[in-house]
């Protein structure tokens, strides 16, 4: 059976071959800091990449405590995810930040939600900037395209059409992703500098956003909040063959945890947050998101 999973880490974890690979195909390290557990994982080779089932790049993973049982921890999260993010970036240029995926459904509006709180600045500048003391601030323009059933054009279309006017140096691209644990839910977070298929969590993949295509480089940033049926009932009775149980219809589900409204309004607190720290690292994350949001 297929374990459909958005996360490297679980790729890894899975990957048949992976205990035949070198450093040279895939580099794997695993830190503590705190609370949190920070995994690299770096494809370099063509095996790796098959082995995975990644493109060759640099994925990084921030496990923290579960999101939905407090909050308490957030901005210290968010420094850490901001670091990495930071490292993945060019470090002079306008960014682009584009949150992908549908408002109006819960687990698929992280991107929409976290862009909201995403301190916009490339219309910052000149004397006003200099005046203000504000001259230190990274160009940062935000998006959120919608999906492609309510506009007509996919969400591809849109940034690539913005990139050629906004000429950024990179692309972040925040969209919500798809686990094979429940546990990862809402409290893992995936960073990688390979780029982002919308919709491939759900299984609805659209036009990527990659290096490939734009000509810049596209750093995906992702939380998963949702599981294949599937693979949840694999999970829950150790069984991959229980698998092949679930209904024709229920094949096709997508389940997500009932506390999804918190997971969401904390998640992208946490994704705005590091975003934030990445671009403005001299400025406190939790009063970005508080201006952003006015």
């Amino acid at each position: 059976m297929q374990i459909r999973t958005d996360l490297a880490l679980e790729a890894a974890e899975k990957a048949p071959d992976m205990p035949r690979l070198t450093e040279q195909d895939v580099e794997k390290t695993q830190l503590m800091e705190g609370e949190a557990t920070i995994t690299r994982i770096h494809i370099h080779s063509g095996a790796g990449s098959e082995a995975l089932g990644r493109a060759p790049g640099r994925y990084i993973t921030v496990e923290v405590p579960p999101l939905s049982d407090n909050d308490d921890k957030l901005v210290e999260y968010a420094r850490l995810i901001g670091r990495e993010l930071a490292a993945l970036l060019p470090e002079r240029g306008t960014v682009l930040v584009t949150g992908l995926g549908n408002e109006s459904i819960t687990p698929d509006a992280l991107g929409p939600r976290a862009s909201r709180m995403v301190l916009a600045t490339r219309h910052i500048q000149g004397e006003f900037a200099r005046s203000s003391g504000l001259d230190d601030l990274r160009a940062t323009a935000v998006l959120a395209p919608g999906v492609l059933g309510q506009t007509g054009v996919e969400s591809g279309e849109i940034v690539g059409g913005l990139c050629e006017v906004v000429h950024p140096a990179a692309v972040i691209a925040i969209d919500a992703l798809a686990s094979r644990s429940v546990a990862r839910l809402g409290c893992t977070v995936q960073l990688c500098d390979t780029g982002i298929a919308p919709g491939s969590g759900v299984g609805n993949n659209r036009k990527e956003l990659t290096e490939q295509l734009l000509g810049i480089p596209v750093i995906g940033l992702g939380v998963p909040t949702v599981v294949d049926a599937r693979t949840l009932a694999a999970e829950l009775t150790g069984r991959e063959d229980a698998a092949e149980q679930v209904a024709p219809r229920g094949a096709q589900m997508m389940v997500t945890p009932r506390e999804i409204d918190l997971i969401i309004s904390r998640a992208s607190r946490l994704v705005a947050m590091a975003v934030n720290a990445a671009l403005q690292p001299d400025y406190s994350p939790l009063e970005l998101i508080a201006v952003a949001a006015c």
